[in-house]
C-alpha cells in the first residue's frame, strides 16, 4: 500500500512540473507566433545549397 502512495505522489509531482513548464512557456510567449512557421517554407532562400559544394 505504501508503494501505491509513493507512486501516486511521484506521478502527481511530475504532472505538476509539466504543467508549470507549460504555463511558463505560455507566459513567456513561446506560442505567440502563428504566422511565420507555415509561411517560412514559402520564403526559403537558397543560401545553404549554394554554400555546399
Amino acid at each position: 500500500m505504501a508503494v501505491i502512495v509513493i507512486l501516486l505522489l511521484a506521478s502527481i509531482s511530475v504532472a505538476g512540473l509539466f504543467l508549470a513548464a507549460f504555463l511558463w512557456s505560455v507566459k513567456s510567449g513561446q506560442f505567440e507566433d502563428d504566422f511565420s512557421p507555415p509561411s517560412r517554407i514559402l520564403f526559403d532562400n537558397d543560401t545553404q545549397s549554394s554554400t555546399q559544394s
